[in-house]
């Protein structure tokens, strides 16, 4: 073999490699990266939001379909014991999961192909896995394999729409429903009680990360609350039934919350895992609250309210001055706690839709998105 074809032999690997690492630079919006990617559904930085890559591909190799592009993601989550271990609940697909993202995603063939309303993962065992769909809530004991239900409500028009597993106590498992039920389990979903019952539907449910008899309560209508909840119960001891479903302080924050003009939509709540800082987001505005709800500040964002339209919202876990939000064309970023701003372009022409941090490096960000109409 003369020179010449050894030369291109060590210099194809080289190019291989290139193209399959490739990565998407919004500040390129013209490139032929950016372009193939540009109804990818799900998109990695791993230089927090700097530059994009579509993480679309299917794990398995028999599947019908090749990847997810044209899927639209409704939410995101991380197992907490695995940051690696990834929750895509879709908008009419159905729930998809990962355990490392380089290799695919794996559909949760088990479950009904419908709306994904929300999906949790035990903190404290990776193979216990709820998800929330209709008027139902799902439970999987084996790593996605198979999937049981555990909870029905009787009337197929009312949604579970939101999960939270108390981290201190993950028997404890809390759901919310759009007729406006907060219910509690004590036995890892085997049985419930309502502990709460509001006019307008639940959209999310968290947990404090700080103290798990904290939970925070977002509805429907931009409304906040907040109550203690006992995390300490007993499910084997009858003479603690009360004790076990017990509500304490519960605390209503629309008064402060008046005002400001909160927008239509609620968008999310982030309570930060590193100094206790709640964040709510609407379409119009984000709000930081030192202590719980009780006081508030409206970050300055660089456009008007009226102009400002968010999708989704991230809050660095290890430090809650670096923060994210997205909208229909753009990723946002500040530093120094909402003081400046800095924009890019979204690496695609869909819709953002979710934002998702890795909690052990949180360089790196998972960007969801839908079709815009």
């Amino acid at each position: 073999m003369n020179m010449s074809k050894i030369r291109l032999w060590l210099f194809l690997p080289l190019v291989v490699l290139l193209v399959s690492a490739c990565s998407v630079s919004t500040n390129s919006s013209g490139s032929s990266q950016q372009s193939a990617a540009a109804d990818s559904s799900v998109f990695v930085s791993t230089d927090s939001g700097g530059s994009w890559r579509p993480m679309v591909d299917i794990a398995a190799a028999d599947s019908r379909d090749k990847n997810i592009s044209d899927l639209n993601v409704n939410l995101m989550t991380m197992d907490p014991q695995d940051s690696a271990a990834i929750y895509l609940a879709s908008l009419d697909r159905g729930l998809y999961y990962t355990y490392n993202i380089t290799t695919g995603w794996i559909k949760a063939d088990s479950l009904p192909g419908v709306t994904i309303n929300d999906v949790k993962v035990d903190p404290k065992n990776k193979c216990l896995i709820y998800v929330a769909l209709s008027n139902r809530l799902y439970r999987s004991n084996d790593c996605n394999r198979t999937w049981n239900q555990v909870y029905f409500d009787n009337n197929p028009g009312v949604g579970v729409t939101a999960i939270a597993i108390d981290h201190y106590n993950p028997r404890n498992i809390y759901i919310g429903t759009s007729r406006g039920e907060i219910i509690k389990s004590i036995d890892s979903g085997e049985t419930w009680r309502t502990i709460q019952r509001l006019e307008e539907g639940i959209n999310r449910l968290i947990i404090s990360p700080l103290d798990s008899r904290l939970v925070f309560v977002a509805t429907a209508k931009n409304r906040i609350f907040s109550f203690i909840s006992n995390t300490n119960t007993n499910s084997a001891n009858s003479a603690d039934l009360e004790k076990n479903f017990l509500v304490e302080d519960w605390i209503d924050l629309n008064d402060v919350l008046q005002d400001y003009n909160l927008g239509s939509n609620f968008k999310d709540i982030v309570v930060s895992a590193k100094d206790g800082y709640l964040f709510l987001a609407t379409n119009t505005l984000i709000l930081r609250s030192p202590d719980n709800g009780i006081t508030w500040e409206n970050l300055k964002l660089i456009q008007p309210d009226q102009e400002t339209i968010i999708n989704a919202i991230a809050v660095d876990p290890q430090n809650s001055s670096n923060i994210y939000y997205v909208t229909n064309t753009t990723f946002f970023r500040s530093v120094d706690g909402g003081a400046t701003w800095s924009t890019k372009s979204l690496p695609t022409k869909r819709a953002g839709r979710e934002l998702l941090i890795d909690y052990q490096n949180p360089s790196v960000i998972y960007l969801g998105t839908i079709k815009t109409k």
